[in-house]
Parts: C-alpha cells; structure tokens; sequence
C-alpha cells in the first residue's frame, strides 16, 4: 500500500510540475495572432470610384496603402481616380491616358486564411521571389502570355493571411512594382 501510495504521490507531483512546462511551451509554438487593424474610416473618408464604390476596408489597405503605389509607381493625387474595395480587395484607379479608367487599378486582395502557402501555385505563370515577395516572371502557356506581359503579380505569404497584388504595366512598370514590394505587409 505504501508503495501506491509513494507512486500515486510522485506522480501528482511530476505532473503539477510538468504541466505549466508543457502550456508554456505550447503558447509559445501557436501562431501569432493576425496583425490588429487600424480602426475603420469614417464613411466618405475616402475618393470612391464609380457610382456604387465603397472606401476600401482598412483590413486591406494596412497590406499595401495608395501613398505607397504613389510612391513606388510615380502616380498622384493628380492621376488617381478612386478606389473600389470590397470585404478583402481594394482597387486603386489611376487616370492613364488612352486607357479605360476600369482597366487601370492596382488591386489589393487579402484575405484571412487557415493555410498559407509559401509560394503562389499556377498553372499558367512562373514567380520568382524579389526579396519577401513572389512576382510573377513568365508565363507557362501561350494563352497566359498577354496577362503576363500586361500585368505584375506580387504575391506575399503571411500568419494567416496572405497579400496578392495585381498591377496593369501602364500603371506600375515591372521595376516599379519591384520597388512596390517593399511596401507590402
């Protein structure tokens, strides 16, 4: 009987010191929580674009912000025409001259997810990593050929989230979307 006991006893023991070791440890390994979003503008706080456009949702706009494709893609006050956001896709329209003002917007979309990829998986496009940020490089396929010459895609993996980048050529140039990467968060 001593002996169950003794057994009983050393393990309560082990386990009241085992367990705040293990919780501890695990806490430490779970994934951070996503990135807290600024609050949301105030309604009309924005330059919409089209008659239904809605101010894009600040959950977006803190991956990759208009003063950034401002500065990475030389566009302006003056060139911007409005933004059009939805629950995780912002775009920005930009003024470009000859060209449907539709057709010319950097898009935004970042959505929260349960699994990230590391890379972006296409069927029809090659990446190659520019510093954090996967750009597309060239296309798979002669059907996919004019996207890839006519638009950059950046894609940026996150914790729980990832952020995709669309830029027409006539807005952003290959090398200025470079520099655009930097900007992503």
């Amino acid at each position: 009987m001593k002996i169950n006991r003794a057994l009983l006893a050393a393990s309560v023991l082990t386990l009241a010191i085992a367990l705040p070791l293990v919780l501890a440890q695990r806490s430490s390994h779970a994934a951070p929580p996503a990135p807290a979003a600024p609050p949301a503008a105030p309604a009309g706080n924005c330059k919409t674009f089209g008659e239904k456009g809605k101010c894009c949702s600040p959950d977006v706009t803190l991956h990759l912000n208009k003063e950034a494709i401002y500065a990475a893609c030389g566009e302006s006050d003056a060139t911007f025409l409005g933004e059009a956001g939805s629950k995780e896709t912002c775009k920005f329209h930009f003024k470009v001259e000859g060209t449907n003002a539709e057709d010319t917007f950097v898009q935004v979309y970042a959505p929260v997810v349960k699994e990230v990829l590391d890379k972006p998986t296409d069927p029809f496009l090659s990446y190659k990593k520019v510093g954090k940020v996967w750009m597309t490089d060239k296309s798979k396929s002669p059907k996919a050929a004019a996207m890839a010459a006519s638009n950059t895609g950046l894609y940026l993996p996150g914790r729980g989230y990832f952020v995709s980048v669309a830029a027409p050529i006539k807005v952003c140039t290959k090398n200025e979307a470079i520099t655009l990467s930097k900007s992503m968060k």
